[in-house]
């Protein structure tokens, strides 16, 4: 399991982690959701690695990230998969040189091994036969999946997925949705889903985590989500923005009055 207690992370004046308190369980699918800004993207790089906190701590299977040396902080990463927000492919390389990368930089197996694994997990992402086209000839949609493909060749034990929907339309979203949830069961991976995408959250989540101001403001399965009336979470849940249209409607009132 995942283990976060009270992670603080200051960059300059700017407080983004306030003391962040998270446990994300073995083999469940956990979404964070909160406004940009509030510190998603950021506690994903504590989670693994790239980012240390200024206090707190964040372990892993019992392992303290914090203190490990680059030798074993690559070693944990490789029960790590990732798919980054824009998928992230290398331009210059066919697509399953891109879902093999890490099979053939890390693990040392033969390329007919490495070939077998690569057909294995575009089949497995629903697109066969492909490890010969470029990222330029796939949609957006396709490059999400060849990612996925890529975070899954190293059969990892939790994949962390950034924004996944971002970019996509209603109907390839859903289905990035689905095939996150059916990976999800069929392998039995821990996941982590960071997104605003409402829809994505109903679909997938176990659990909800919600950050807000720089804390885990809200922690709840569906169901909760769906009746709390907390109105900091509805505000974000129903996508009103009432709120903040009033506060720059009152400024810019204000600012004519000094004017005149």
């Amino acid at each position: 399991m995942i283990e976060i207690k009270n992670l603080k992370k200051r960059f300059g004046k700017k407080e983004v982690l306030r003391g962040v308190n998270l446990s994300i369980k073995t083999g469940e699918t956990m979404v964070i959701i909160g406004r940009s800004g509030c510190g998603k993207s950021v506690l994903l790089k504590h989670i693994v690695g790239l980012l240390k906190g200024d206090e707190g701590e964040v372990r892993v299977d019992g392992q303290l990230i914090s203190t490990m040396s680059r030798e074993e902080l690559y070693q944990i990463r490789t029960k790590f998969g990732y798919l980054f927000q824009g998928a992230a492919l290398f331009d210059s390389m066919t697509v399953g040189e891109n879902v093999g990368l890490a099979l053939r930089e890390n693990y040392g197996l033969s390329e007919t091994k490495i070939h077998e694994i690569v057909a294995e997990k575009l089949a497995l992402v629903g697109l066969p036969n492909i490890e010969n086209m470029k990222p330029s000839e796939l949609s957006g949609g396709m490059r999400k999946r060849v990612g996925l493909a890529r975070a899954l060749a190293t059969n990892p034990e939790y994949i962390f997925y950034d924004e996944p929907t971002t970019g996509l339309d209603p109907i390839m979203s859903d289905a990035i949705d689905t095939l996150i949830r059916d990976l999800a069961k069929k392998l039995r991976v821990t996941s982590v889903v960071i997104t605003h995408d409402i829809q994505s959250v109903y679909k997938v989540a176990d659990r909800i985590a919600m950050m807000h101001e720089g804390v885990i403001y809200f922690l709840g399965n569906t169901k909760d989500l769906a009746e709390t009336q907390d109105p900091i979470v509805r505000n974000f849940v129903d996508r009103n923005s009432f709120h903040d249209v009033a506060i720059e409607g009152e400024i810019e009132r204000l600012q004519k009055s000094v004017k005149q």
